[in-house]
């Protein structure tokens, strides 16, 4: 850390460069942002948005199975349901007949009343608002090691699954028929995703996870003309968003996350009108 400290001070000589927790959360939004990008292209691609939100409103009943156990950490807790739910949303997907909407709204109304009621036993649900709105700047350097393992991870799996992911949520029976297990790798980018989610909760928090996972990427495919640049403008969507949003909330004194989330909502309206923009001119040409 003192190699990244001694880097901020020489490349960024600004006022809230000075301060150690803006420096570690700076680190983990380089860190993390990526991460929210690369799996949000799929998450865009498939549809999958209001399950990501079940994911996240899921750490209410994870935190709330961690305080009756008498862990002090919910975090384990909070990714053991969340890789539960996500192999269950995967099982049910293939054997219910309802639609995925009305099986995700039943699992979030479980997960949540679930949590509500356990956490709010002696009115004692207040100690636990932080999981909904986050604090990244009180990340710790060994919060941030755990972020860095999880980038690695998602890069790794990412090189070796990216192409067969891609291939299934574009046409699964193509990819069945080029002897790719589809049920393996849904479920497995489910279980990465619930995991990535459930690490980030406290940094971000429960209310916003969904939109730092669902904007960079619906930015990105607004204008995007090739898998390689939907990939690549989401990251920058993200990261660039991440920082801007970071030190403004610095100097307004508003939440990190929230404000990270609007400087989002941002590049989406810009891409909206740069897509629209770039369609007519390349009709007129």
């Amino acid at each position: 850390m003192e190699i990244w400290y001694r880097l901020v001070d020489g490349l960024l000589p600004f006022e809230w460069g000075q301060y150690s927790f803006m420096k570690n959360a700076l680190l983990a939004v380089l860190v993390i942002a990526p991460v929210f990008a690369l799996l949000g292209t799929m998450v865009v691609s498939n549809r999958m948005a209001f399950f990501t939100d079940v994911l996240g409103h899921s750490a209410l009943a994870g935190i709330a199975i961690g305080v009756i156990c008498g862990i002090h950490d919910p975090t384990w807790p909070m990714i053991m349901m969340a890789v539960i739910l996500a192999v269950l949303v995967n099982v049910f997907k293939g054997v219910t007949r309802a639609s995925m909407d009305t099986v995700l709204g039943v699992f979030l109304a479980f997960m949540v009343a679930l949590g509500i009621t356990l956490l709010s036993r002696n009115g004692g649900f207040v100690k636990y608002t932080v999981y909904l709105i986050g604090d990244i700047l009180a990340v710790a350097p060994g919060q941030i090691f755990w972020l860095c393992m999880i980038f690695l991870v998602v890069l790794i799996y990412w090189c070796f699954l990216g192409n067969a992911l891609i291939l299934t949520s574009v046409n699964s029976s193509l990819a069945r028929s080029r002897r790719i297990r589809t049920f393996l790798v849904e479920t497995s980018f489910t279980v990465l995703l619930a995991v990535v989610v459930m690490i980030s909760i406290r940094l971000v928090g429960i209310l916003i996870i969904n939109s730092l996972l669902v904007l960079p990427a619906a930015a990105s495919r607004n204008f995007a003309r090739s898998t390689c640049s939907y990939t690549w403008w989401a990251m920058i969507f993200s990261v660039v968003s991440g920082v801007f949003g970071l030190v403004t909330s610095f100097y307004s004194g508003t939440a990190s996350g929230a404000t990270i989330v609007l400087f989002l909502v941002g590049c989406y309206v810009l891409s909206v009108f740069a897509g629209r923009w770039g369609f007519r001119a390349k009709v007129r040409g």
